[in-house]
């Protein structure tokens, strides 16, 4: 699916990793959304990452200079993701962290992109996008 002007996307965590790590084309898809998205889950899976107050100090700087909104996690979000994991988890390996994401997408009417098609192609109403990594320098 492309995404089409006016359509907000919801961007998996993967992608703000890869842009980070400077890829181009996660570069340019953040850029190219006036209204960057992201679930709390990934906000948590960032800060996970992190190796000290530095390195979450840059996460929490990268979030705010590109205006990311960071979405709440919502009754219906943690409702719909444990419907997804029970349908989907066993047969695609989808985790709990991946379900909450796509269930913030749908509840919100989001397209999500993501660098991982796999876990969230079985996910009907799920608006996805593939980001294509390409070379990271």
């Amino acid at each position: 699916m492309n995404c089409a002007a006016g359509v907000t996307v919801l961007f998996d965590t993967d992608v703000l990793i890869f842009a980070q790590q400077g890829s181009m084309a996660a570069k340019a898809a953040i850029l190219k959304d006036e209204k960057r998205q992201i679930s709390v889950q990934t906000l948590l899976e960032l800060l996970q990452t992190n190796r000290g107050k530095a390195e979450h100090r840059l996460i929490k700087e990268f979030l705010r200079d590109l205006a990311f909104a960071v979405l709440p996690l919502t009754e219906n979000i943690g409702h719909r993701a444990a419907v997804y994991m029970e349908e989907y988890g066993p047969s695609t390996g989808l985790q709990a962290g991946d379900a909450i994401i796509a269930a913030t997408a749908v509840e919100g009417g989001l397209v999500m992109m993501s660098g991982n098609a796999k876990h969230f192609k079985a996910i009907k109403e799920l608006q996805f996008q593939a980001l294509k990594v390409g070379r990271v320098l």
